[in-house]
């Protein structure tokens, strides 16, 4: 039998590659590969919530109605004022709620008092030459040891905070007219408190819509920043899904106060932002934490992407939390059948998260652990 010779062998094996990179090119164009590989996802990406992690949401007493920064001083006082609050409400002590407002009041405004003092200091000119290398040196590495142990001893803090500003709620001296009857900010205090301190439901339902961020772009004038094409969808999808779920709007990624002013103008008010996370697993770290601060969603609503939306879910079920996936266009549509440029959009996002999606459950993944 008649040996085929070697260069006709590399011939063929060249023809049969060719052949075959040529199919699927012609393959990725057309509809058929980016929702196969979407399905795909869907089947292999675990999203079974992680019971440790959900033990931080398990509270289920979501509020958006105050502002202040999660962990801020803010913040802590207005926790040691429900929680003072509240014992005089279980201790019957209502004569005093009138005073435990005007102490708070009053501690707001020393905390406020504070931190501007703090950004007038920060904000005083330094001259140059009395900074010398080794006073700088010595001023990056206590920088450094402080960023790097600030985080374990952060729950420390919030707690001796807290004690201390329960004692002045509790012991602080100040005027307050006999008569001067319970405002309609304590009112509300008082309801809020009462909805807080009821069972938490033990069901499915969704207790915040989650929108992630999908990028920033250029004003037609070429000088705004405004939010583009991915992000408007998912904004729009978010006006759809507020009409039925009257729920908090959590607004993830650096595009939040971009996204909060759009909806703002559609009359939508999103009071939650995480506006620190620079990719996805940042995106469900920081607002699962953010979440839990504000009182813990066993389960959310998540707006994103039908191709960014398994690579979520499994990251938000890692943190504790389950979600109920709404997925919101694309800013192209797939054809029919045809091969189209249109379709090769849609298989290049979705090969981006197959491969991300394999790197975070192969490798791990590289996101900062608090915002």
């Amino acid at each position: 039998m008649r040996k085929t010779p070697w260069i006709v062998r590399i011939v063929q094996i060249a023809a049969l590659m060719f052949a075959f990179f040529g199919c699927l090119t012609v393959f990725i164009y057309t509809p058929f590969y980016s929702q196969m590989i979407v399905k795909a996802l869907n089947y292999f990406v675990p999203v079974e919530v992680n019971e440790v992690a959900a033990q931080s949401q398990k509270m289920a007493s979501l509020s958006d109605q105050d502002s202040y920064e999660p962990g801020s001083d803010l913040w802590i006082a207005r926790q040691a004022y429900l929680k003072v609050m509240e014992e005089a409400l279980q201790n019957k002590e209502t004569a005093d709620l009138a005073l435990i407002q005007a102490r708070y009041k009053a501690l707001q405004q020393l905390i406020d008092e504070a931190h501007q003092k703090e950004e007038d200091e920060q904000e005083k000119p330094k001259v140059p030459l009395l900074v010398n290398a080794e006073s700088e040196t010595e001023a990056s590495s206590a920088s450094e040891v402080q960023a790097q142990h600030i985080f374990d001893i952060t729950t420390h803090l919030d707690k001796e905070q807290m004690q201390k500003y329960v004692t002045f709620l509790k012991t602080h001296e100040i005027e307050l007219a006999a008569s001067e009857p319970v405002n309609d900010e304590t009112i509300e205090d008082i309801a809020l408190i009462k909805d807080q301190n009821k069972p938490a439901v033990q069901h499915a339902d969704p207790y915040a819509i989650v929108v992630l961020g999908g990028g920033l772009t250029l004003d037609k004038n070429r000088k705004d920043i405004i939010v583009n094409e991915y992000t408007r969808l998912r904004l729009e999808t978010t006006l759809e899904v507020k009409k039925k779920y009257n729920l908090p709007i959590v607004l993830s990624g650096v595009e939040a106060p971009y996204m909060q002013r759009w909806l703002k103008e559609h009359d939508v008010d999103a009071k939650l932002l995480e506006d620190r996370s620079m990719n996805t697993c940042e995106n469900t770290r920081f607002s699962s934490l953010l979440l839990q601060k504000k009182g813990g969603a066993p389960t959310v609503i998540l707006i994103t992407d039908r191709y960014h939306m398994p690579r979520t879910r499994r990251l938000f079920a890692l943190n504790g939390i389950e979600t109920v996936p709404l997925e919101a266009p694309m800013p192209s549509q797939l054809t029919a059948w045809q091969p189209s440029e249109k379709n090769y959009d849609h298989s290049r996002r979705a090969n981006y998260e197959m491969l991300a999606a394999m790197r975070d459950m192969w490798v791990g993944t590289e996101c900062r652990e608090v915002p």
